[in-house]
């Protein structure tokens, strides 16, 4: 890799919010299951177990960051469906197969679109500037930032 690359990419991490790194965590898993999908259909087999692996490390980090005592019934399905994505990349890469490697990519893609309009109505309450001041976002999205946060 380019080593101003490289050194940009460290400096953003290092400079991102926690919302932020969760984002980029789940836009690193989709491109990761993306590229492995792209290997599998190339017969790239090591190229695909390296994309796998790559997804299944950040599904492990976004579980083991759950905060259950906070979280309740949120942080538990998202455990449920973390562990389901990795039992479904585990599947493709044994049956190569790249139907669970799609339900992924589905299900990462759907849960990054509910953060990115979480963090968006995070900033909102943060800077007072909601659009919809009468009607504060439900409970359950508020829980949801501070479990994964």
């Amino acid at each position: 890799m380019n080593p101003y690359i490289n050194h940009y990419q460290q400096n953003q991490v290092q400079t991102a919010s926690r919302e932020q790194i969760l984002l980029m965590l789940y836009e690193g898993a989709i491109r990761f299951t993306k590229q492995a999908r792209m290997a599998m259909e190339e017969g790239d087999r090591i190229r695909k177990l390296e994309k796998v692996s790559r997804t299944v490390a950040i599904l492990t980090e976004l579980s083991n960051t759950l905060d259950f005592e906070t979280g309740g019934e949120i942080a538990e399905n998202l455990d449920g469906l973390y562990a389901f994505m990795t039992r479904e990349l585990t599947r493709s890469n044994i049956e190569n197969d790249p139907e669970p490697l799609q339900t992924v990519i589905d299900l990462l893609s759907d849960l990054h679109e509910g953060w990115v309009q979480a963090v968006d109505i995070a900033k909102g309450e943060a800077s007072g500037s909601d659009l919809e001041q009468d009607a504060p976002p439900p409970n359950q999205e508020r829980r949801a930032m501070s479990v994964a946060l």
